[in-house]
């Protein structure tokens, strides 16, 4: 037995093309780049990418105190240093240069005088900098996350090669 149709026709707009403006609409307000938004402050692009030059800059400073502190593992560290060095420059690349942060404290950290320590201790900052940066992932898009996500593994390998030898 088949049903008689209903008795009557909904007022109004379907729940469909609800659903389907309320998509565009969405889709509308997510494609804006925020440039003409009038948001006067930097992008979360450009934070990131400014941070990751800053902590690149910080941790090849921490490279220079080791390798002043101890010239005999300048062979080890020399490519590592540099890498580090193209990192800074490849965030820094295309952006406005920050002004240098004010640091808590005025001197860096100590490098501890034993070589095997203080091999750790630049392993330690740099997988925990990889660790930072692959989080960072989730809030940057395009082209700075693939970027972070490489210098992010470049970091990891260096922890590794650091610690490698020690053992």
């Amino acid at each position: 037995m088949p049903y008689p149709p209903p008795s009557r026709i909904p007022s109004g707009p379907r729940r469909r093309s609800l659903l389907a403006s309320a998509a565009g609409a969405a889709l509308l307000v997510g494609c804006s780049d925020g440039a003409g938004s009038g948001d006067a402050g930097p992008s979360a692009a450009e934070r990131a990418r400014a941070r990751a030059a800053r902590d690149s800059r910080e941790l090849l400073e921490r490279y220079d105190a080791v390798l002043a502190a101890h010239p005999g593992l300048a062979e080890r560290l020399r490519p590592l240093r540099a890498r580090v060095a193209a990192h800074a420059a490849a965030f820094e690349d295309g952006t406005t240069p920050a002004p240098a942060p004010t640091r808590s404290s005025a001197a860096p950290a100590p490098v501890p005088a034993a070589e095997k320590d203080a091999l750790a201790g630049l392993a330690a900052a740099e997988r925990a900098l990889a660790d930072r940066r692959a989080e960072e992932l989730l809030e940057v898009p395009g082209e700075p996350a693939r970027l972070l996500a490489s210098v992010a593994a470049a970091g990891a390998a260096h922890a590794y090669l650091l610690t490698e030898g020690t053992r």
